[in-house]
């Protein structure tokens, strides 16, 4: 079974955290959240409180996958993290796949993984994707090797579906899709 964690901060874009979360455990993966604090219970952007499965304390590097949703001020708190930071070196370092969504792709360019790489993001934030191949395009879902990036809110099913096209299949992916009534 493969498994992805995902990590929740206060502030974060709860469609795209929970949007991940629910498709792919309707894929049979394993999901689990991670709050990036010291406490499991977090607010999104938009006031909904969240209980994750754990603290970012008890993190490894079992998972095949990595996400991180965008949103603000919950990106910003990504970006500040150092323990975020040693997470995402240490999956990057093991060949795992990174994956982030609307302005959450910014922390990976920050960090200089996504150069020379496809990659997409919200609008207006592209030259945080620092050294990247930014699509121009209007792409919902940039795929480069290990690295997955997508737009926003409004791509945030393309997103989780394309992470269970990478995990499980393009069939298993269809099948969630038309589960779902989506497309």
């Amino acid at each position: 079974m493969s498994k992805a964690y995902i990590l929740i901060a206060d502030g974060f874009e709860e469609i795209e955290g929970l949007m991940c979360v629910d498709l792919m455990r309707r894929a049979g993966i394993e999901v689990k959240m991670f709050s990036i604090k010291d406490d499991k219970n977090v607010t999104g952007a938009r006031g909904i409180h969240v209980v994750t499965d754990a603290v970012i304390d008890e993190i490894d590097d079992s998972a095949d996958m990595l996400i991180l949703p965008g949103g603000m001020p919950g990106t910003n708190y990504l970006n500040e993290s150092d323990k975020v930071k040693k997470t995402i070196l240490d999956y990057d370092s093991k060949d795992k796949y990174l994956a982030a969504i609307c302005a959450a792709p910014m922390v990976f360019g920050g960090m200089g993984l996504l150069k020379g790489k496809k990659a997409t993001c919200y609008p207006g934030m592209e030259e945080k994707l620092i050294g990247a191949n930014v699509l121009t395009d209007c792409s919902p879902v940039a795929v480069d090797g290990r690295y997955i990036t997508s737009r926003g809110l409004g791509t945030a099913i393309d997103f989780a579906l394309k992470l269970i096209e990478i995990l499980c299949g393009k069939n298993k992916s269809e099948e969630i899709a038309a589960s779902v009534v989506y497309g």
